[in-house]
């Protein structure tokens, strides 16, 4: 381009008063803030001199109309896309039930409603209504806790990792805390025990060997500035072979014998058998308590199926240890995790119903016929949308638990497969992902895979939808 046509074409670039008094331009200001409007017309503005300057093709035949056209164009797509969420909804083709970058647990409907009303209302979070004084947020959640888990006491706080860190910073700061070497686990975002344990204070002392650690690997090592005997459940992995790990009743013989609290950290926390429905064993939370361990600590959003939050049950006196701690105010709860969660625990008192009400039990109990039935219901809908432009199969395959549960565990799996003849797999894959609904999905041996365990019904058509107007 010519310095004379650039600096035409720059000339005849409108002012932002000129853009804000075009027609839709103005009709945006009724519904997003002004400010908002205007950073779009000077970012529009910007964008569109970057090009002019940086020598792109003259645009000799624009008058001053056009390029104000063109600004004002601009500038809705950017206001579009700046007021659009950042956060939405994904449908979870991949297979995996507890998947961390998508949020982890479903809520069930009764949470979901519970969170609903007391986000749009103000609630008695922190006051008794019988008696007009101030009230503790974790009532409800305790009086349920204790109720499914036989503890003493319950507090609830943001994760799960935050609930290990009060933990050993009210009742091991500054001293030893004893645990086996095979259970110095990494959980997710590289975030491992040894380093929960150093920002708390606790000093940790390793025992035994990675496979193989017995009770007197314990013993050996306590004296008087022992301030607490570990116990982590390995639920994001699994040594087999020659093992021997000690258990719990093991360390509470132990930890009474020379007056010492014991800790397990479940991780993902339990409270019903699903080895019923071919599940691996998985120690529940009450079991853990019945066997003697004065605290106890797991995942709110995992296998329990509910919100986020890390929780704690035990003995009251070190419960109450943790209620006092400075800490606790940084890593409490809100009003809709406690809505949430309550909602959740009380599905665990019919525990039948529970099975049915959370999405998390529901995925991981669904029979195979039923998830025939949803796959083939898929690839009828695909194939009418895509015709011959793809090919469309349903196959037998496996799903995940995720979330660091059910290390071994193999789900069978019906899964919709895709081989597209005009476009990539991958192409396929990354265009769903970005597209209204996102996708996620998983791709396999040259082929999209659609693995319908955790896409809920009402999903299967906007599920087909999207894919047919990508194919």
């Amino acid at each position: 381009m010519s310095k004379r046509a650039e600096q035409r074409e720059l000339r005849l670039l409108p002012a932002v008063d000129e853009v804000l008094r075009e027609g839709r331009v103005a009709e945006l200001l009724a519904g997003y803030p002004r400010g908002m409007v205007i950073e779009a017309i000077r970012a529009s503005l910007a964008g569109e001199r970057r090009l002019i300057l940086g020598g792109a093709p003259s645009n000799k035949d624009l008058e001053q109309q056009d390029f104000l056209d063109l600004i004002v164009t601009k500038t809705l797509a950017a206001v579009e896309q700046s007021a659009s969420a950042k956060l939405r909804p994904v449908i979870n083709a991949t297979g995996v039930i507890l998947h961390t970058n998508l949020g982890r647990a479903l809520l069930s409907e009764r949470a979901r409603q519970a969170v609903g009303k007391i986000a749009s209302s103000y609630s008695n979070l922190e006051l008794e209504l019988d008696t007009g004084r101030r009230g503790s947020r974790y009532a409800p959640l305790e009086s349920l806790l204790t109720s499914l888990t036989g503890a003493e006491a319950a507090l609830v706080v943001n994760n799960n990792a935050a609930a290990v860190l009060l933990v050993l910073i009210s009742l091991a700061q500054g001293r030893e805390v004893i645990v086996s070497r095979g259970q110095l686990v990494e959980i997710g975002g590289s975030f491992r025990i040894p380093e929960v344990m150093a920002q708390s204070g606790a000093r940790l002392v390793e025992v035994g060997a990675t496979n193989r650690t017995y009770p007197d690997d314990y013993q050996k090592v306590i004296n008087e500035n022992t301030a607490l005997l570990l116990h982590v459940h390995t639920s994001n992995y699994q040594i087999i072979g020659f093992t021997r790990e000690t258990t719990i009743g093991e360390l509470v013989d132990l930890g009474r014998a020379f007056s010492l609290p014991v800790m397990s950290d479940l991780g993902s926390g339990f409270l019903v058998d699903l080895s019923r429905f071919g599940l691996p064993r998985e120690p529940l939370v009450q079991e853990i308590i019945a066997a003697g361990a004065d605290i106890v600590t797991f995942s709110g959003d995992k296998l329990l199926g509910g919100p986020q939050a890390g929780i704690v049950v035990g003995r009251k006196h070190y419960i109450e240890k943790m209620k006092k701690h400075p800490l606790l105010r940084a890593i409490r709860v809100d009003k809709m995790t406690v809505a949430a969660l309550e909602a959740t625990l009380q599905e665990y008192l019919d525990q039948d119903q529970a099975l049915q009400a959370l999405p998390v039990l529901q995925m991981l109990t669904a029979p195979i016929s039923l998830l025939e039935e949803k796959a083939v219901d898929l690839a009828g809908r695909l194939r009418r949308l895509v015709g011959d432009k793809a090919e469309v199969v349903v196959e037998q395959g496996v799903s995940a638990v995720g979330g660091g549960a059910f290390p071994t565990a193999e789900l069978p799996a019906m899964m919709v497969t895709i081989a597209p003849g005009q476009i990539s797999v991958g192409d396929l894959q990354a265009a769903l992902r970005q597209g209204e609904p996102a996708v996620m999905s998983r791709v396999q041996d040259g082929r999209l895979i659609l693995d319908v365990r955790t896409v809920r019904e009402h999903e299967l058509t906007e599920l087909a939808e999207a894919v047919g107007k990508v194919i």
